[in-house]
């Protein structure tokens, strides 16, 4: 859930941000939304920050498709789609993250995972890649990798413990987008690359 902190720098940049609430599944994912929009609005008021919400048990790949058609005819400028947490390993709901993807064909998808868990972090991207495009009907032969970053949550917690960080841009060919440093929303920052490259050699 760490990636709605992105939303502090596209509003910053006078961007109408429409939030959509595609965790129709965990219980509170879309109070929890509510939550950070209505702080977020405070923040940059003029109806910057919306959220986009139809409650729970709805298909999410059609309401990210009813949404963005919503913010063209409004002229949002940003459409972020929040999706329910999934293990890899969770074939259904696999099927239905790639749904969303190839019906709506976002311009960015991130993968968002902890720092703190090491290499366990660069598995679960690896099979989470794999199952994106097992699943998807649109994925071309060949494709190495249907991620287009990654977002590392509770980074500042791993010290100089670097090495799994490194490995999730090698193996997939895609960088660390962003970083997550604490729990505010100015503590998601990009990654700073003289400071990875000065743990490794210590």
């Amino acid at each position: 859930k760490q990636w709605y902190q992105r939303r502090v720098a596209i509003t910053a940049g006078g961007y109408r941000v429409l939030v959509v609430g595609g965790d129709t599944f965990r219980a509170g994912a879309v109070e929890q939304l509510r939550t950070h929009v209505t702080r977020l609005s405070v923040l940059y008021p003029n109806e910057q920050v919306q959220l986009y919400e139809r409650g729970y048990g709805k298909d999410p790949a059609g309401l990210a498709y009813e949404a963005i058609k919503y913010a063209r005819e409004r002229r949002y400028d940003v459409v972020l789609v929040d999706t329910a947490g999934r293990m890899q390993d969770n074939e259904p709901l696999m099927r239905a993250l790639s749904k969303l993807v190839a019906l709506n064909k976002p311009d960015l998808t991130l993968f968002v995972g902890e720092a703190l868990v090491g290499n366990e972090a660069v598995d679960q991207l690896v099979k989470f890649n794999q199952s994106l495009i097992d699943n998807s009907h649109s994925a071309e032969a060949g494709t190495k990798s249907v991620i287009d970053g990654i977002l590392l949550t509770k980074f500042d917690c791993i010290d100089d413990k670097v090495g799994a960080a490194i490995s999730m841009t090698y193996i997939t060919g895609q960088p660390i987008v962003f970083v997550g440093t604490g729990q505010q929303y100015p503590d998601l920052k990009s990654l700073n690359v003289k400071s990875v490259v000065s743990a490794l050699l210590r």
